[in-house]
């Protein structure tokens, strides 16, 4: 048991051992004890009744998808795909999609547990971009962008939007969202007068970008892992936002 904490980045054996006598680990729905041995790919190990990956064959893999290039691991009538970027080894999925002109992070995995949680609407898992637009919003369309707008399928609303810089009759929109609905972002900043020239993802999550290069692809640590699933643990109230600065 200490052996699949530690692989999963809880610490030294030494402290995989305190959360186990501390009854913070349960295997299915029996606390542990010191001394049990599980299989990482058939028990469900929680600690703190946070799901804990374990799997060894489980692969988590960031992604900075470039622009022109198809979310999708095979598709004949594409151009590019992001299968030319995957790293060899056992088949991985994209969690979720960006349209083909976007870029930024992408999430690349073969835990569908983990995929199904981010993706599914009750836990507001966030994703941030960084958009460039034409022109300047105005305060008011700004807050257009929070109170919501209604689009052909249906209102949407953005957690935060913000100018965060801008220059020669372009600036630079911070927006968070916990949807993910077909060019969502792009479509409310036209409908707000300001068409996007260019759209990158930053942030799934507590998972951000950073300084991968496009095109490029890095393995998650063991503590990224687990605060993905700490980000999908509670499910939020109907109809809540998170806000942050």
């Amino acid at each position: 048991m200490q052996r699949a904490l530690a692989r999963a980045g809880f610490g030294s054996r030494r402290s995989c051992e305190e959360l186990i006598r501390d009854g913070r680990v349960r295997i299915g729905r029996r606390v542990a004890v010191l001394g049990d041995r599980v299989d990482p790919r058939r028990d469900r190990i929680t600690v703190d009744g946070v799901p804990v990956s374990a799997n060894p064959s489980a692969r988590y893999v960031a992604l900075h998808k470039p622009p022109g290039v198809t979310t999708t691991m095979g598709d004949r009538h594409a151009r590019r795909t992001i299968q030319e970027f995957v790293p060899r080894g056992p088949r991985l999925f994209p969690v979720g999609r960006l349209d083909r002109e976007s870029e930024g992070l992408l999430l690349l995995t073969n835990d569908g547990d983990l995929a199904q949680r981010l993706q599914h609407p009750r836990y507001g898992v966030e994703k941030e971009y960084l958009a460039e637009v034409e022109g300047t919003p105005r305060p008011a369309a700004v807050r257009r962008l929070v109170a919501g707008i209604e689009l052909d399928d249906g209102p949407a609303r953005a957690v935060l939007a913000r100018v965060v810089g801008t220059r020669s009759g372009r600036a630079a929109v911070r927006v968070v969202m916990v949807e993910g609905r077909n060019r969502e972002v792009r479509r409310m900043l036209e409908a707000v007068g300001h068409p996007v020239t260019r759209l990158v993802r930053t942030r799934l999550g507590p998972l951000r970008l950073g300084t991968l290069k496009a095109g490029r692809t890095r393995t998650l640590t063991p503590g990224e892992v687990r605060e993905l699933y700490e980000a999908t643990s509670t499910p939020e109230p109907r109809g809540t936002r998170r806000r942050r600065s």
